[in-house]
């Protein structure tokens, strides 16, 4: 039995559940120092941050409203210690911004830390403006933004240029027919045989409708790892839409072929998941016909996959 296994934030809950616990150890701290006025915001703040843990953790990425929550309850507690920290402005200049950059997309970010700007100045200004303070500020805001924009910058970069597919291991349907033109007309000009396999999941229809993602990406992850598990390296696998996906086998005759597809179907029904039981697969060979061109091989494949699909 294959159980769905999601990534979970867990630096994120880390960082929760230990800013929790110390906010409870600075009220006992300020309990047995006797400071009892300091007692009550670390004390309301503690039970808060632990519901931001709480919130973060019933889904499968950081929730929006536990990113808030924390992001109030550090607001709080900077904007208590900033008055009396006026002599040391540069070790706390930077603490509002970064936290912002840190929990929120890069856009609400940027709008509140120019918003909470006036603020953050006349706390550690003792209510008077300070034009150094406030270009230091200023530049940490800018040196701090371009950093994240560069670094979310580079991360699209990469996914766009990765050929495989963020869900699964498979190529991704440009990466694909590029991998199917390139072995067609290597096939053709070395004179050797190819063979592809044509496969749907009709199951993922309806798995995200009625399981939910978390199924569904274990459903991938279950047949990507049954598939690449069986085929040779030189085998590609990539996904041509939602629910199908191919193989291309060079090298292969026709015969191969077929046993490849009967050895991938018993591995294939051989899963078994918890939500959705066995997995059912449909498969199809194709082969390239005696002067076909390879436009009109992909084409012929994406009306058979279409058919595939409709049963």
């Amino acid at each position: 039995m294959i159980e769905p296994n999601p990534p979970r934030p867990r630096l994120f809950l880390l960082v929760l559940g230990t800013a929790t616990l110390l906010l409870l150890g600075q009220a006992l701290w300020f309990y047995l120092m006797g400071h009892y006025v300091r007692i009550l915001l670390p004390a309301l703040l503690a039970p808060v941050m632990a519901l931001a843990a709480l919130l973060a953790a019933a889904g499968k990425t950081p929730s929006r409203a536990s990113a808030y929550l924390a992001l109030i309850c550090g607001f709080l507690l900077i904007a208590v210690e900033l008055p009396s920290q006026s002599g040391h402005p540069a070790l706390w200049i930077g603490l509002p911004p970064i936290l912002t950059l840190v929990l929120l997309p890069l856009g609400p970010a940027i709008f509140l830390n120019l918003a909470l700007t006036p603020i953050w100045l006349a706390l550690l200004g003792d209510g008077q403006a300070d034009a150094d303070l406030a270009a230091a500020y200023l530049a940490l805001v800018a040196v701090a933004t371009l950093a994240l924009w560069d670094r979310l910058r580079q991360r699209s970069l990469l996914q766009a240029t990765d050929p495989l597919e963020q869900e699964c291991r498979a190529l991704t349907r440009t990466h694909l027919h590029e991998r199917l033109i390139g072995e067609f007309e290597r096939a053709r000009l070395l004179e050797r045989p190819m063979a592809v396999l044509l496969i749907h999941l009709p199951q993922l229809d309806m798995t995200r409708e009625q399981f939910g993602d978390d199924t569904r990406r274990a459903m991938l992850t279950a047949f990507c790892q049954g598939v690449l598990r069986d085929c040779r390296d030189l085998d590609s696998l990539g996904r041509e839409d939602e629910t199908a996906f191919w193989l291309i086998l060079p090298d292969t005759t026709e015969s191969g072929a077929l046993l490849v597809r009967q050895r991938l179907q018993q591995a294939l029904e051989q899963i078994v998941l918890v939500d959705t039981g066995p997995l059912e697969v449909r498969l199809r060979l194709e082969t390239p016909r005696a002067g076909e061109a390879s436009p009109a091989f992909l084409t012929r494949l994406q009306a058979m996959t279409q058919a595939l699909a409709a049963g």
